[in-house]
């Protein structure tokens, strides 16, 4: 490959300034390494809550962040500011998301182990919305809201025995899946009749369905709304949660999905499923909001020729802030942000610097051909699950996240210094 990276898998605001340097929200890219350092998270802000309010706009007012994707106390409010129930999973994220001043209301509490504590800790708190993951849950939350005399609105989260088209690492719909309760077990039918029996303790007031991540397929959102329906309609209540998964390009050629096209999509197979149009359809996308907002920019520190083998340029970061390779095989593009625009003909594999002969970003990466030593060198589409995934391997600090809008940038997420790494040492 020899073009230049492809312009639409960068930020929103991202555009190619004076000299061909990068600039994102009229912020020089190469300036903000200087000033912060690297490796660095940059997010351009305004992308995100455009991309908020598409999801509102597309699903309504129940349509909630996946905090999983990428989630701080900063990302916490602009979600809740543009008008997005945010979707928790632990004790963790439901704290960062209170501290962030998110109404309780708003909140969505999944996982498919929650403990006391934390289902404790939502009743506490008066959280919007339980998903219910399985019967031993059951058991601990209607424990507990005996004692406290609490009645929380819940869904329940059904496995519905569709296999979307994504890696198996991902998918969450088929009967084989740690999630939820099954609709060809029959256990879906008896965690709902348990609901619906009980005078007191949780009400069900919808159901709850995800299939997997990182799909661009349409038609299987289509395919488990089908096999939800017949059950769903059974039951009188309100509210079809799809869940989230909706795919984002992450190299060149790769299609990302529109939010109304995944919204008109479900609403067709609601409507052809025979399920009343008063009922409130939403999804839980967070991927599809932040991925795309965000690079991450890395200092090139060595660049290994093995003849006739290939090139190794290894960076100052790797699978500590950008797991995903390693975890899923995912391919990125790479480029240089001091020649936005130029040609990329040479061929190269970038590494981290960690101690992992599988730490690998890009394993064949398009970059120009007068890459060197020092150069800041960039991957788009970081903006989900590098942040939230990051680790201290090696014992790594972990970035930064600076956001930028309208000229300025700031830090929303400190860089860690080799004090954090043994604050919590005994």
């Amino acid at each position: 490959m020899s073009r230049p990276v492809d312009l639409d898998l960068l930020p929103e605001h991202a555009e190619v300034g004076k000299g061909g340097r990068l600039t994102i929200a009229g912020v020089d890219v190469l300036d903000l390494c200087e000033e912060h350092g690297t490796p660095v998270f940059v997010y351009d802000e305004q992308h995100i809550r455009n991309r908020c309010r598409e999801a509102v706009a597309a699903f309504g007012a129940d349509v909630a962040y996946a905090s999983k994707a990428f989630f701080c106390t900063e990302m916490a409010r602009v979600a809740h500011e543009e008008g997005m129930r945010i979707d928790v999973s632990t004790g963790g994220e439901l704290f960062v998301a209170l501290h962030a001043g998110v109404a309780p209301e708003r909140l969505v509490l999944h996982g498919n182990n929650k403990s006391d504590a934390e289902l404790a800790m939502a009743l506490d708190a008066g959280v919007g919305r339980i998903v219910v993951d399985s019967f031993d849950e059951l058991d601990r939350l209607e424990r507990l809201c005996e004692a406290r005399n609490a009645r929380p609105a819940v869904l329940v989260r059904i496995t519905p025995g569709v296999e979307a088209h994504t890696h198996e690492y991902v998918m969450t719909g088929q009967d084989d899946s740690k999630f939820g309760f099954g609709l060809a077990s029959g256990d879906a039918e008896k965690a709902v009749g348990r609901l619906l029996g009980a005078p007191s303790g949780p009400e069900l007031v919808g159901v709850h369905a995800h299939i997997g991540s990182q799909i661009f397929a349409l038609d299987s959102f289509a395919k488990a709304v089908e096999a939800i329906a017949p059950f769903f309609s059974t039951l009188g209540v309100s509210e079809l949660c799809i869940g989230g998964g909706l795919g984002v390009g992450y190299v060149e050629g790769e299609p990302t999905p529109s939010f109304e096209g995944w919204a008109r999509a479900v609403r067709a197979a609601a409507a052809d499923a025979g399920i009343p149009a008063g009922v409130s359809l939403s999804a839980e996308p967070g991927r599809a909001i932040v991925a795309a907002a965000a690079i991450t920019c890395y200092t090139v520190g060595t660049i290994k020729d093995i003849p006739g083998i290939r090139t190794y340029v290894s960076v100052d970061g790797g699978m500590s802030d950008n797991p995903r390779p390693v975890l899923y095989g995912s391919g990125y593009e790479a480029f240089l942000p001091r020649e936005t625009a130029a040609s990329r003909p040479r061929t190269v594999t970038v590494v981290g610097k960690h101690c992992e002969s599988g730490d690998v970003i890009v394993r064949d990466a398009a970059v120009p051909e007068d890459l060197a030593v020092g150069d800041i060198l960039v991957t788009p589409v970081t903006g989900a699950y590098g942040h939230s995934m990051a680790s201290n391997y090696n014992k790594v600090p972990r970035p930064p996240v600076v956001w930028v809008r309208d000229g300025a940038a700031r830090v929303v997420v400190r860089r860690e210094t080799f004090e954090d790494l043994v604050s919590r040492d005994c």
